[in-house]
């Protein structure tokens, strides 16, 4: 009774509540859930909290074992096959993917979230993507992200940290990020003026039209023992594609053209809608997949079936609201853009009144430097007008002053003239009295020789008559006739004597007449020398220059010879 009473203790006090933890494309979210709720309840939940109202393309999935499952709506949270971990982890994703995302994704909501998914798809390659659309569409992810490209702000590797391409894109072209990214901005720069969710949906019907959009894909085997090959489900049917081709499928069966899809453990049957076509069977061997599979033809057939049924209140009701909303928010755009514009001009004229204002003050700055200049220069040059104007006064002193010389040099130039002639005739007579001296210096030259001859004579004579008088005082002789000899012989003597005086007296005055033309040519030349450096420099007041005068001294020379 006790350990009954003890399980029955447990019992109650187990927990009436569960930890949850959903993970959209955006955000993470934790919720605490009743034990009794259903999975219908829990995304009702998430719906509510996130603001979904198409809440028929989504579903709660989450990992089992090796595969995916997707929460069932109408059975208990804890029945199902869900992890046991606390809190419960769940995928908020995409489970139905429309046909036109243009025509049937209402809510900004619903496209951003299909946008945040099939962005990640493909770039996981889960979705492929030739080089020139993933380019494209990765400078619509930007524009997303960062609104209007401004190359003021969006400078070089503004992008170095955004996943953008896949690396398959990467690897196959020899190409750095820096190359990528110019060319991923050359087509953001031409996205100008579109918002968000006009970027977002652009993006979607690119990718809507990619081959491998919206399919999921299984493995599957035509019979027990063929090789195997791959089931794709999408909105617009079914697909069968060789196991290395995911892009173009071997065979297709549109729902349009599906009778009914039975399934019986581990075989599916497909019967056309034409009964005389073949019955298509195929075999699944997991039966978590088999259930996941018939759960997604099932959805996709009903989507399909309503898409092409009049829309219900509510779709028509969201729709009237999504599209006052777009034209409420197109109204504000332009608006927006209105003021965008009006700021942009605005901004554009201030600029532009800076810009002149600069010019005008450069200008201004540029103009008075020149004033300044103008000031120094006109400064400068009465500066050097007043020295011109002085120097030009010295000049005119200066040249009143040479003329004065000049005329004085004339006036000295007559006088030394006439000087001159009086000098040459005083020159050309002691020329001539010169010459005569010379003649009579000659002539009393010659007689001194004579002279000396003579007188040599005479002393022959005398020593002749001292060696007679000798011989007279030995023997008896005529004195009386040598006395007379010798008397004779002194008188001769004496007057030689005399005119050897005479003689020594006239070549003094030679001399003296030599001394008086030499002094006489030492004033003449001395005249001539001041004459010709007076003559020589004549100022010229209007070129400012010396002018060399020709006017030179007369110079005569003459030689005299003589003792």
């Amino acid at each position: 009774l006790a350990v009954t009473m003890s399980i029955l203790g447990l019992k109650k006090k187990q927990p009436k509540t569960f930890k949850v933890k959903v993970s959209t494309m955006d955000a993470e979210m934790e919720f605490s859930c009743e034990v009794k709720w259903k999975g219908k309840d829990l995304f009702d939940l998430v719906c509510r909290t996130i603001g979904l109202r198409e809440t028929w393309f989504f579903g709660l999935r989450y990992t089992v074992k090796d595969t995916y499952a997707w929460l069932k709506p109408d059975k208990q949270v804890l029945d199902q096959e869900v992890p046991k971990d606390s809190p419960i982890t769940f995928n908020f994703l995409a489970k139905f993917f429309p046909e036109k995302v243009e025509d049937e994704l209402v809510q900004e909501i619903t496209q951003h979230l299909f946008f945040l998914q099939v962005k990640k798809q493909i770039l996981d390659e889960e979705i492929f993507c030739s080089p020139e659309a993933s380019v494209l569409l990765a400078s619509y992810a930007v524009q997303a992200k960062y609104g209007d490209y401004d190359p003021n702000f969006h400078k070089p590797g503004f992008l170095a940290q955004d996943e953008l391409l896949p690396k398959r894109v990467l690897m196959q072209y020899q190409m750095t990020s820096d190359m990528w990214e110019e060319k991923i901005t050359a087509w953001y720069a031409e996205h100008r003026s579109i918002t968000r969710d006009e970027a977002e949906m652009e993006y979607l019907k690119i990718a809507q039209d990619l081959e491998m959009y919206g399919v999921s894909y299984f493995s599957i085997t035509q019979n027990k023992r063929d090789t195997e090959l791959l089931l794709g489900v999408d909105a617009q049917g079914l697909h069968i594609y060789s196991p290395n081709n995911k892009l173009s499928p071997n065979k297709s069966f549109p729902w349009s053209g599906i009778r009914n899809i039975s399934y019986s453990e581990k075989e599916f049957t497909i019967k056309p809608l034409d009964k005389k076509k073949e019955v298509f069977k195929f075999y699944s061997s997991q039966l978590r997949v088999n259930k996941l599979i018939l759960q997604l033809c099932i959805g996709n057939h009903d989507l399909f079936m309503r898409r092409r049924k009049v829309d219900s209140i509510e779709v028509q009701q969201m729709k009237a609201q999504a599209k006052e909303e777009k034209a409420r928010k197109k109204v504000e755009r332009q608006i927006l853009a209105r003021e965008k514009q009006m700021r942009e001009e605005a901004e554009r004229a201030k600029e532009e009144m800076e810009r002149r204002l600069f010019l005008l003050q450069d200008e201004a700055r540029m103009a008075n430097e020149a004033l300044l200049r103008s000031e120094e220069t006109a400064d400068l040059l009465a500066e050097k007008a007043q020295i011109a104007e002085e120097e030009a006064k010295l000049l005119a002193h200066k040249a009143a002053e040479a003329e004065h010389d000049r005329q004085r040099l004339e006036v000295t130039a007559l006088k030394t003239k006439e000087e001159k002639r009086l000098m040459e005739q005083k020159m050309r007579e002691a020329e001539s009295l010169a010459v005569k001296l010379v003649e009579q210096s000659e002539r009393r030259l010659k007689e001194a020789d004579h002279l000396k001859q003579d007188l040599n004579e005479a002393k022959d004579a005398e020593r002749r008559a001292k060696q007679k008088l000798l011989e007279i005082t030995k023997p008896t002789y005529p004195v009386i006739m040598s006395f007379v000899s010798c008397t004779q012989l002194i008188a001769a003597y004496s007057k030689r004597y005399a005119y050897m005086e005479k003689s020594k007296h006239l070549q003094d005055q030679l001399k003296e007449l030599k001394s008086e033309i030499e002094s006489l040519k030492l004033e003449e030349q001395q005249q001539a020398g001041l004459y010709s450096l007076r003559s020589y420099s004549r100022y010229d007041c209007r070129h400012g220059r010396l002018h060399k005068n020709g006017l030179q001294g007369l110079r005569y020379e003459k030689t005299f010879h003589g003792d």
